[in-house]
C-alpha cells in the first residue's frame, strides 16, 4: 500500500511539473510504423520518464446501432469498470499501483482514449489498457451503476436551458441523422440496452480500421512501434461502416421553447464551411473578428458595450465529419432578447456586404498567431492537437506552418469569405424561455 501511495503522489508531482515543449516549428513530429501495419505521429520528448498518449476512433457516438441510441457512450463510460480477471475495483486498484492514469471519452465523430504513465510502467500500464479495450466484462452491476449515471446527466439535461437550445437545434437542422439527437440517447434507449448490446457497441468502434495514435514523451520509435502492435493487434479489423453525411434542413426563421425563466437562452446557426475548404482560415479570421474575439468581436460590442443586451454572446464554426454549421450563442431578458436577434441579423449582414477593417483583421491575426503557442502547455495536449491534426486529415508540417497560414488572410479573403459565407436571412434562432415579442415563425 505505502508503494501505491508513494508512485501516485510521484505520477501526480510529475504531471504538475510537466515542461511546455517548444512550441511551433521546434515539436518535432515523427512518423512510425508498426510491424503490424498501425501508424503514430511522435514527439519526443526525454527529459522526463513520462509518456502521453493518445488514442482516437473515428465514428464515435454516430455508430450506434439503429434503435439503440446511446449505446456507445454507455459502453465508453464502462471501459475501466472491469476488464479480464479484474472487477471495477480491481482495475481501479492496478491503475493505482502503476500510477497510470487512462480517461474515456466519447463525441459525436470519435472516441478518444487519454493515457499518461511512467516510462518505468509503461508496458504494464499498456498491457492494462489492452485489457480494458479487447478484454472488457460489461459486468452487469457495473452496467446498472454507470447506466443510472447517464440518467442523471439526461434528466439534468431535459432542465437545462442550454442543453435545450442546442438540442432543439441539432434536431431541426440534421433530420434523422444521428447528429439529430444527443449521444448520451434517451430515457427509453437507455433502459433498454442489454450487456450483449455493449459487446456490439465496442466493436462497432473500437477498431483497426479507424484507429489514429499520437504519442508524447520518453519513448523511442522503436518503442512506440512496438507499443502499437501490444496494444492494438487483437482489435477487430473492421468496425461499423460510417454514417452518410447529413442534409441541413433548417431555414431562417426562429423556433421558440417555452420554459420558465427571466431570461431566454438562445442558439443560432445556419450552414458552414468544411475544414479542408480552401478558404477556411480566411473564415477563421472572419471568424474570430465576428463573434469568437471575447470583448473585441462585433457582436459583443454591439450586442453587450452599446446596448446592455447580454452579459455575452459568442460564435463559432462547426466543421464536423458529416456537416458544418457556423453558430452562436447567446442569453438575454425576455424582455430584450428579440432585440438582441435583430442586432445579430444586422451585424451577420453588415459583415457579409462589407467585409472588414484593416485594423480588425491586424488585430484578429495578432491575436490568432500569439495564442497559438500557448496551446502547446503540456505532453497530454500536445499529443491530444497531433492525433487531432491526423484525424482532421492535415499535414504533419501544420504546426509549424499553421500560423504562416493565418497571416497569409487579405481583407479581401475575409469579403469574399464572409459574402459567401454568411446569410442573415439563413440564420434560425432558437430561444429557450419566454421571450416577449418572438413567436416560432416555421
Amino acid at each position: 500500500m505505502m508503494m501505491r501511495m508513494i508512485r501516485s503522489a510521484l505520477a501526480a508531482a510529475t504531471l504538475l511539473a510537466l515542461p511546455a515543449l517548444p512550441a511551433l516549428a521546434a515539436v518535432e513530429i515523427q512518423e512510425v510504423k508498426s510491424e503490424g501495419g498501425f501508424t503514430a505521429w511522435l514527439v519526443e520528448e526525454h527529459t522526463i520518464p513520462f509518456v502521453a498518449l493518445e488514442l482516437r476512433f473515428k465514428g464515435g457516438a454516430n455508430l450506434d446501432p439503429e434503435g439503440k441510441r446511446g449505446a456507445i457512450n454507455l459502453m465508453t463510460g464502462l471501459l475501466e469498470e472491469g476488464a479480464g480477471d479484474l472487477d471495477a475495483r480491481g482495475f481501479a486498484e492496478a491503475r493505482e499501483a502503476l500510477a497510470a492514469s487512462y480517461d474515456f471519452d466519447v463525441y459525436d465523430d470519435t472516441l478518444t482514449i487519454s493515457a499518461q504513465f511512467l516510462t518505468e510502467n509503461r508496458a504494464e500500464a499498456v498491457a492494462l489498457l489492452r485489457k480494458a479495450l479487447v478484454e472488457t466484462r460489461f459486468d452487469q452491476d457495473a452496467i446498472d451503476r454507470v447506466r443510472a449515471q447517464v440518467v442523471s446527466i439526461i434528466q439534468s439535461d431535459e432542465k437545462d436551458p442550454n442543453a435545450i437550445a442546442a438540442r432543439t437545434f441539432d434536431a431541426l437542422a440534421f433530420g434523422d441523422h444521428p447528429y439529430a439527437t444527443p449521444r448520451d440517447g434517451t430515457l427509453e434507449s437507455i433502459a433498454a440496452l442489454t450487456r450483449e448490446d455493449m459487446f456490439e457497441a465496442r466493436d462497432r468502434v473500437i477498431a483497426k480500421d479507424r484507429v489514429y495514435v499520437g504519442a508524447v514523451g520518453d519513448i523511442t520509435p522503436e518503442q512506440l512501434s512496438e507499443l502499437m502492435d501490444a496494444l492494438l493487434s487483437d482489435l477487430p479489423e473492421t468496425g461499423a461502416p460510417p454514417v452518410p453525411d447529413a442534409e441541413y434542413a433548417l431555414e431562417g426563421g426562429v423556433t421558440v421553447v417555452p420554459f420558465p425563466s427571466p431570461q431566454s437562452v438562445v442558439i443560432f446557426g445556419h450552414e458552414g464551411i468544411k475544414r479542408d475548404d480552401e478558404d477556411f482560415f480566411a473564415a477563421y479570421v472572419m471568424n474570430q473578428i465576428l463573434g469568437a474575439g471575447g470583448f473585441s468581436s462585433r457582436l459583443m460590442e454591439e450586442v453587450r458595450e452599446k446596448r446592455g443586451l447580454t452579459y455575452g454572446i459568442s460564435t463559432f464554426l462547426v466543421p464536423m465529419d458529416h456537416a458544418e454549421t457556423v453558430q452562436g450563442q447567446v442569453a438575454s431578458s425576455n424582455e430584450t432578447v428579440a432585440e438582441a436577434i435583430e442586432v445579430i441579423r444586422a451585424e451577420w449582414r453588415r459583415m457579409a456586404e462589407e467585409g472588414v477593417t484593416e485594423e480588425e483583421l491586424r488585430d484578429a491575426k495578432t491575436y490568432l498567431t500569439g495564442a497559438y503557442p500557448l496551446r502547446f502547455d503540456g505532453n497530454g495536449t500536445i499529443a491530444n492537437i497531433i492525433v487531432g491534426m491526423q484525424t482532421q486529415g492535415l499535414p504533419i508540417d501544420y504546426i509549424a506552418t499553421r500560423n504562416d497560414k493565418v497571416e497569409a488572410v487579405t481583407r479581401e479573403d475575409v469579403a469574399r469569405v464572409a459574402k459567401r459565407l454568411l446569410d442573415a436571412d439563413a440564420l434560425h434562432f432558437v430561444v429557450v424561455g419566454q421571450p416577449e415579442g418572438l413567436e416560432t415563425t416555421n
